[in-house]
């Protein structure tokens, strides 16, 4: 429930007192562990075994899912980790082209990113399908996983042509939504030929060399697939350390392997390039996106080769806009990546087409030695922790080079290795100091929607007026009474708001190809002096921590987005919303201060965002604090325990960093 002004101003003094009193508190305190109390359990009953306790579930859904929630904790319990996999693996794909076909075909709303993120949102928060409630959205694992590949293959709405096709983003989301669970060599060709890809990394309408004209193929994806996508900038050992010659790093490739992939990768364009029989790959009109439907978004790149039907001029050689080694400009023979056990040692040779080329290269880079642990190292500083052991990386490069039946790159058995390691399940007591990771802003955001059982209220349902097509027409909406339609210009909308709202994150949404962070980031201080990662500080400027910090206390402490309260007359659209009564009962059953105290919901936030891994210090500074407010505060005393509670725990260094 909102806090008005009045009641934050008859609570700010008395917080002034409040600080004097946890102050003592915490003096009291100075002997209390800052570490979590040690579990008695140390593994040897065998991780398949688990889990064997509340702590234990909610850390492993913490790392597989967009938040842990007391049902999903229960359930995990109930079935075991074993069981909860293979549910996972077969639970039916939230795919974002589904909302966005029923958004844009069903409701004929204006397709924008804003209906991206809603689209996004139903994936990574769960629940019924606003189209069809009895379908409820369950594949949480996939979904994390999607989003762990969308930082590693980065495609973003911030590049101009992308922001204008909410569609093309979604089918490309889609890709890896489809693909989470499948082979990374199928992964990488898909994501190599899909429109987004294409116009992101200028693969799209990318030319043989006619050094006449002054045409070089644009090198922007020959590099980034290596350097980013799967090999690195240096060769690695199974356990993902780098080799070493001479005490200095080796190079996984030169300037001229990137230049010959780049010479590769020319020829493909958009689906629809020559569906009118004249060549429009080139010249004075080109093909370009549709923007009346966005159809060819949907539909992979086509390889031009051949003269189209209605040309009247030369032969197919004048059309094949592809790189085959058999121009005078073409690069012959391309050396590509080499290395032991490389198909003719790398080498591609002449004459081939552009689908052949294109899978000799493909095959070239999923095949090198260093994609394992390049791989594995990634996946699972985006589930798991910052810092894997090398042993770590070894063990799940491993699986990725053989999934036991002599399958490589298999992304399930990759998935299923990285959460179920030892270190993953135990890292915190074995590699305390070291293990762990910073919070994404979004999975943070996320983390709190899905445990306070969020839901969208509020917002309009509007005819559509004019004239489609003319200058007056205005779309319809449709978004009340639509619980599962997470939008609203405060929320949905704008979880990647720097000004006003939001946590400064969205799905890809990131600035650069670099993602919004990179993999080998070490801050400034005592992490450099150790040598330690931390990609997702990288991200943390002073502005966004403040900013993301004012949003969370806007959601939180002072009762903002609550479903119990009135909605306005002119908002059309509503906002994701939660109800800050539901922990009443959890708060206390008298009138609160320290005889009636707030245990039982410190208890509960505790197995619900901490995974009950507060520390003795945190929890009784929290309590002092908490066990002061009581029923002199207000009737609505138990929901402002509840909400500052949820504040100081989603603010707090212990809840951030997972462990």
């Amino acid at each position: 429930m909102g806090i008005s002004v009045r009641a934050i101003h008859r609570w700010a003094p008395r917080f002034v007192g409040l600080c004097a009193a946890a102050a003592a508190s915490t003096a009291a305190a100075q002997s209390l562990s800052h570490a979590p109390d040690p579990l008695f359990h140390d593994g040897m009953e065998g991780i398949a075994a688990g889990p064997f306790n509340d702590s234990d579930a909610s850390r492993f859904l913490a790392q597989a899912t967009f938040g842990p929630t007391d049902s999903d904790i229960a359930n995990l319990r109930a079935v075991g980790y074993q069981a909860w996999l293979n549910a996972q693996f077969s639970a039916t794909p939230t795919y974002e082209m589904n909302y966005l076909s029923w958004v844009g075909g069903t409701l004929n709303e204006q397709l924008g990113q804003n209906n991206r993120f809603e689209a996004w949102l139903l994936g990574a928060l769960g629940g019924p399908d606003p189209q069809n409630n009895t379908l409820v959205h369950r594949d949480q694992l996939r979904q994390r996983v999607a989003f762990a590949l969308s930082e590693i293959f980065v495609v973003s709405d911030q590049n101009t042509t992308l922001g204008n096709f909410s569609a093309g983003m979604g089918y490309y989301y889609d890709v890896l939504i489809d693909n989470a669970f499948g082979n990374y060599r199928t992964l990488l060709e898909k994501v190599t030929l899909s429109p987004a890809m294409g116009v992101y990394l200028n693969m799209m309408g990318n030319r043989r060399a006619n050094n006449a004209q002054n045409v070089h193929p644009d090198e922007n994806y020959g590099r980034e697939i290596n350097q980013l996508f799967s090999v690195g900038l240096v060769m690695l050992n199974a356990d993902g350390t780098p080799q070493l010659s001479g005490g200095n790093e080796i190079p996984t490739y030169t300037q001229s392997t990137i230049t010959n992939f780049a010479h590769v990768f020319t020829g493909w364009s958009w689906a629809d390039c020559d569906d009118d029989g004249y060549d429009h790959f080139a010249g004075q009109y080109p093909c370009g996106p549709d923007y009346d439907t966005a159809a060819n978004f949907l539909t992979p790149m086509t390889a031009y080769e051949h003269k189209p039907p209605k040309e009247t001029t030369g032969t197919d050689a004048d059309y094949n806009y592809h790189d085959n080694g058999t121009h005078a400009d073409d690069v012959h023979n391309k050396q590509l990546l080499s290395y032991s056990g490389a198909a003719n040692s790398g080498v591609l040779a002449d004459n081939g087409t552009a689908y052949g080329d294109l899978t000799f290269a493909l095959d070239n880079i999923f095949n090198h030695p260093n994609v394992g642990p390049f791989i594995a190292r990634q996946l699972i500083q985006r589930l798991v922790t910052s810092n894997p052991s090398p042993a770590y990386v070894q063990r799940v490069a491993a699986v990725f080079n053989n999934n036991g039946s002599n399958v490589r790159g298999d992304l399930k058995a990759v998935v299923k290795a990285i959460l179920l390691d030892v270190e993953a399940r135990y890292g915190q007591w074995r590699n305390a100091e070291t293990f762990g990771k910073l919070r994404e802003p979004l999975i943070v955001l996320t983390h709190f929607w899905r445990a306070m059982h969020a839901v969208h209220h509020c917002g309009h349902n509007v005819a559509a007026s004019g004239t489609p097509g003319m200058d007056n027409y205005s779309p319809p909406i449709h978004y009340a009474n639509q619980p599962f339609r997470y939008a609203g210009y405060g929320t949905g909308w704008n979880t990647n708001g720097t000004q006003w709202g939001g946590v400064a994150q969205a799905a890809l949404d990131a600035n650069s190809v670099f993602n919004f962070f990179k993999p080998g980031f070490i801050p400034s201080g005592e992490m450099t002096t150790l040598g330690l990662r931390g990609p997702e500080f990288q991200m943390q400027t002073d502005s966004i921590i403040a900013h993301i910090d004012n949003s969370l206390a806007e959601m939180s402490l002072y009762g903002g987005y609550d479903i119990n309260d009135a909605c306005a007359a002119d908002d059309q659209f509503g906002d994701i919303m939660i109800d800050h009564l539901r922990d009443d009962a959890l708060a206390g059953s008298a009138n609160g201060g320290p005889g009636d105290p707030a245990d039982a919901l410190v208890d509960a936030y505790n197995k619900r965002f901490m995974s009950r891994q507060m520390s003795p210090f945190m929890r009784q500074n929290l309590l002092a604090y908490l066990n002061t407010i009581d029923s002199s505060w207000g009737a609505d005393w138990k929901q402002q325990r509840a909400m500052n509670a949820l504040y100081m725990i989603l603010a707090s260094p212990e809840y951030m960093i997972q462990k």
